[in-house]
């Protein structure tokens, strides 16, 4: 059985230059075995199973937490856990997000979201922070701007006597995983009464080349038969080769266009995403390209399908107009809501609570069961439980 301390028999250097498949293999170590998650790392590391549990677990969380005995059940679980949110890049939705999550768990949480606070600023090495932060804390959120530092932060604890899971909350151009988590939840919860994910088309537009969550949804989706992708970008700014070599390893049929308009109509879902001008050179690369193209209006609405999803990972600017907001099909803001709800569920998968939480909804439901009371949530119209199980009046929790 592969452990995580066998990351010990490797220097990161040898580490980093592993098959994917083989380093997700060292990192996760024991804990892949018992079908647990323990590092969340990169899209890749997700099958298609572990896909379909934490959609089901998102479900159940988001039914128990409508009532205050539910909630009170939930913030019990992890309330002897404590969690650090390292966020080396600015970030508000992450952030926020993974912060409400842990909060629906109990776990406590402390930040650094300024390096120049830590002792980074007096030479302490990467290495030497994150297995500072294992000290005192359960879990640690990171979001930083070079590529593989989760990786590295991962491997640095699995090496450790100490190691605690990393969650990886965006790094550089290349990852964001949790975000393809909650991307491909809101997809399930958009197509639930048309067929699923399986089969759509796809299209992703604006600047791809160094947009990380665009990278992760498209491997995600590799795990969806029948799924087509369109890639539509500027010239210079299309996805990268290594996703679309992915796509092709995975049976995924995708097309690359440097126009937008022309595949609206074809698209079950839109993914928008904005210019990623906070990796520009000092060359301003961004500002020599016309976007105007790449972005979707008002006037444009009566172009899409009726049950077209249109999403974006946000922040937005020009590419995606502010009046579509009251259109049914867009599902931005409800996608950022989502993200609680899953990131709750990965952390409670992560803290090894899923089986208590499982084993309350089943109570629940043999209650409901026996009285055939059914709750009409009154807050959120849009809301459904899970496969048809029954959702509780309040006095039944």
């Amino acid at each position: 059985m592969t452990r995580l301390k066998d990351c010990r028999q490797y220097t990161w250097e040898e580490f980093d230059a592993l098959p994917l498949d083989k380093s997700n293999e060292l990192l996760q170590g024991e804990y892949k075995e018992r079908d647990g998650i323990y590092h969340t790392l990169n899209a890749e590391q997700f099958d298609r199973q572990t896909l379909d549990r934490i959609y089901v677990l998102t479900n159940i969380i988001r039914s128990i937490s409508k009532t205050k005995n539910g909630a009170t059940f939930l913030m019990n679980r992890l309330r002897h856990k404590r969690a650090m949110l390292y966020f080396a890049q600015a970030s508000t939705r992450t952030y926020l997000s993974f912060k409400t999550a842990a909060d629906i768990l109990g776990i406590r949480c402390t930040d650094v979201r300024d390096t120049s606070t830590s002792s980074e600023i007096k030479g302490e090495s990467f290495s030497d922070t994150i297995r500072t932060f294992s000290s005192y804390f359960d879990f640690i959120v990171m979001r930083h701007k070079e590529e593989s530092y989760a990786e590295q932060a991962a491997w640095a604890l699995n090496c450790s006597d100490r190691p605690v899971p990393v969650l990886n909350a965006g790094s550089g151009k290349d990852q964001h995983p949790t975000q393809a988590l909650l991307d491909i939840y809101t997809l399930r919860r958009s197509f639930e009464k048309n067929g699923g994910i399986e089969g759509k088309t796809i299209l992703m537009a604006g600047d791809l080349n160094r947009g990380r969550t665009a990278r992760s949804l498209s491997k995600l989706l590799a795990l969806f038969p029948g799924i087509k992708i369109i890639f539509s970008a500027p010239h210079g700014f299309g996805m990268r080769d290594d996703v679309l070599s992915y796509l092709r390893d995975h049976g995924v049929e995708y097309s690359v266009s440097d126009t937008f308009l022309e595949h609206v109509s074809d698209a079950d879902a839109i993914y928008m995403t904005r210019v990623q001008d906070e990796h520009d050179q000092s060359d301003g690369t961004s500002s020599k390209r016309s976007y105007e193209e790449f972005s979707l209006k008002e006037e444009h609405l009566k172009l899409l399908k009726k049950d077209c999803a249109i999403m974006h990972p946000l922040p937005r600017r020009d590419e995606l107009d502010p009046n579509i907001d009251k259109d049914p099909r867009a599902k931005y803001w409800r996608q950022e809501r989502n993200g609680m709800w899953t990131r709750a569920a990965l952390l409670a998968i992560t803290g090894d609570i899923e089986g208590q939480i499982q084993e309350y909804w089943r109570d629940l439901s043999r209650q409901a069961s026996h009285t055939g009371i059914i709750q009409v949530e009154k807050d959120d119209k849009n809301w459904k439980p899970m496969e048809r199980t029954l959702t509780l009046d309040h006095h039944l929790s």
